[in-house]
């Protein structure tokens, strides 16, 4: 009985998942440790995505409530933050507008990893004139650079948080785009690949089943990598009125209404810079550690 049990605990799927969890959360808490950095963006950003989650409970007051007789008020007991030329909560309007800023940067990004990455695997593993098609249509995005791109587009389309959206993720397609469609190539060449083809598996097999899933990482890396920057792009486009309209607050435009009083009421603009700040420097450590981590 006694030289039973072991096997039967180890043959267990249950038990074996189990163990491999608490490794994989060993191994997590081992790099944190090393990466000190690492753990500190996390941290920042575990914090950052509560107050986007559940906003409510950091500040109570409405961020769109106007009381002119508190306007241009300095950080203060009864506004943290300072109050705008309307009588605006700056932390409030900060707070709120975290969910905003942040909605419109993860949602721009996962469609401009979804259609780029998705397009430059197909081009990578095809390859022939499919790529090229591909690469020639890709390379006229490129030349644009990335503010520019997004201020025509949205100046087109229009102000507006859908926009602005697609604006975003028009800019950046082209970013999966090349680091799908690399990686899709070094994979298409190892030796699994012939293997899988020498077994029958048809072509959209071999894409979907293999090619893509060793290229996702690639793909998660690159999307952590450019987050602070489409967060700054995103910003200049709400301070250049490009975004995101009154009243709703959102980061970009409280520095757009900021900017006429920055001389005498400059914590109109501090606040939400910082926050654009400590967000951008969290998911950036994030983003080191783990490429790290991949390159080890």
């Amino acid at each position: 009985m006694s030289t039973e049990a072991p096997q039967l605990m180890q043959s267990d799927p249950k038990l074996s998942g189990a163990g491999r969890s608490r490794g994989a959360l060993k191994r997590t808490l081992n790099f944190m440790r090393r990466e000190p950095s690492f753990a500190l963006g996390l941290s920042l950003t575990v914090l950052i995505l509560s107050i986007a989650l559940f906003p409510g409970l950091y500040s109570s007051v409405s961020p769109t409530d106007i009381d002119t007789t508190a306007a241009l008020q300095p950080p203060s007991a009864a506004h943290w933050f300072g109050t705008d030329e309307l009588g605006r909560d700056i932390y409030s309007r900060s707070i709120h507008g975290t969910r905003v800023t942040l909605s419109i940067v993860a949602g721009a990004m996962l469609i401009s990893a979804f259609f780029g990455g998705l397009l430059g695997v197909v081009a990578g593993f095809v390859g022939r004139l499919t790529d090229m098609v591909c690469g020639r249509g890709i390379d006229v995005v490129l030349s644009f650079p990335p503010i520019i791109l997004g201020v025509v587009i949205s100046g087109v389309l229009g102000p507006s948080i859908t926009n602005l959206v697609l604006a975003l993720s028009i800019v950046y397609i082209p970013v999966f785009f090349r680091i799908a469609r690399s990686g899709a190539i070094t994979e298409t060449s190892r030796t699994y690949v012939e293997a899988a083809r020498s077994v029958g598996l048809t072509g959209r097999a071999i894409l979907f089943r293999h090619i893509l899933r060793n290229v996702m990482p690639l793909i998660m890396l690159q999307y952590m990598i450019l987050f602070p920057l489409v967060l700054q792009i995103q910003a200049a486009l709400g301070f250049l009125g490009l975004g995101v309209q009154p009243p709703t607050p959102d980061w970009g435009a409280i520095l757009e209404e900021g900017k006429d009083y920055i001389l005498f009421a400059p914590w109109i603009s501090l606040f939400p810079g910082l926050f654009i700040m400590v967000s951008a420097l969290s998911v950036t450590l994030i983003g080191r550690g783990l490429q790290k981590r991949m390159n080890r």
